[in-house]
């Protein structure tokens, strides 16, 4: 049974774990205060060409959006996600239980466009409502869509302009910025938003993101409210050692394009055998529609995931590939799924 679940179904990438095991004998500063941190943070900031941001890192994805968000917002203060955006559907409330309402808006795409956010504006206009201050967005999407420069260019500016901090959640921005048709670099994220993050477990880490601030008003006390969270690591310095070995070589993105290599595979199959999709993504994400009679005979011997019903027959379902699916597991699946398609 070969899982397509996810991205983060393997342990972690050898060169990471080999580092790991070379300093787990010696000793270090805990809670992220030690020199592997340090170094992992000096390769970020080299990457995204930006030295006046602060870096912290922290254990998960959720920690880091619940922290991120509750640390910008006032209590009457709310952010707004597209309806798929992870925070609105994938985190069982986290950021309502610290106080701040997720304001939603329909993006078939899942991409939030300035007009999409100005339905948001004028449906807040006073006291009695909460005040929207904060845009949510993810790259990739949680549909394997991705934002353009000049669509992340639109959404800063708007932001800029509307007194709005802009977010990008960046669990899976290596498949982002090493998909065939990305035109963004970290450098860009870095220039147009205010602070985002670089995701290591869905890329071959073990766990771990690299927060990035570059909003000055954001930086202050977050170590405090990191803490506050449940988000601080102990052993920070197995975050660091992961980040080091993530950026040192380029290895961060050579793991989010080989998942990416992979996933175009499947897609090929798909498209081969004349299914559609429910999404355009040319990511390690893809979410083909099939007959469920034909879903039924994959689950024999392929693990994915549903996505959503579109008639009686059909379903659109989730396969993912990660920096560890192999060439001979994705052309096998390719030969089974052409061999039942045609039964």
């Amino acid at each position: 049974m070969y899982c397509f679940n996810n991205d983060y179904s393997e342990g972690a990438h050898p060169k990471i774990l080999e580092a790991i095991q070379n300093a787990s004998l010696d000793q270090h500063a805990g809670y992220s205060m030690d020199r592997h941190t340090e170094h992992a943070k000096e390769l970020i900031k080299k990457a995204i060409c930006r030295e006046d941001v602060d870096i912290h890192m922290l254990i998960g994805g959720t920690q880091t959006n619940m922290t991120v968000i509750s640390a910008a917002l006032r209590p009457h203060q709310a952010v707004i996600s597209a309806e798929t955006g992870h925070i609105n559907v994938h985190e069982t409330g986290a950021v309502e239980s610290t106080g701040h309402k997720v304001l939603t808006q329909y993006a078939a795409d899942g991409k939030l466009t300035p007009s999409l956010i100005q339905k948001t504006l004028d449906g807040h206009t006073d006291e009695h409502m909460v005040q929207p201050k904060m845009v949510y967005i993810s790259d990739t999407t949680e549909i394997g869509t991705q934002y353009t420069l000049s669509e992340l260019e639109a959404l800063s500016r708007f932001c800029r302009q509307n007194g709005l901090y802009l977010f990008l959640d960046g669990a899976r921005l290596g498949a982002a910025l090493t998909s065939s048709v990305n035109d963004l670099t970290l450098a860009d994220i870095a220039r147009l938003a205010d602070v985002f993050y670089i995701g290591g477990t869905k890329n071959g880490a073990l766990f771990g993101e690299a927060l990035v601030i570059v909003h000055p008003d954001l930086k202050a006390d977050l170590r405090f409210l990191i803490k506050q969270k449940g988000a601080m690591l102990a052993k920070g310095f197995l975050l660091g050692i992961q980040f080091e070995e993530l950026f040192q070589d380029g290895l961060f993105f050579m793991l989010a394009s080989h998942a990416n290599a992979m996933a175009s595979i499947l897609k090929n199959a798909f498209t081969d055998c004349g299914f559609p999709f429910f999404s355009d993504s040319a990511t390690n994400q893809q979410f083909p529609i099939l007959p469920n009679d034909l879903i039924a005979r994959l689950r024999e011997s392929y693990q994915f995931q549903d996505q959503q019903a579109v008639d009686e027959d059909h379903t659109a379902v989730r396969f993912v590939t990660s920096w560890a699916t192999s060439k001979e597991a994705v052309q096998q699946f390719a030969e089974d799924l052409k061999r039942l398609a045609h039964q």
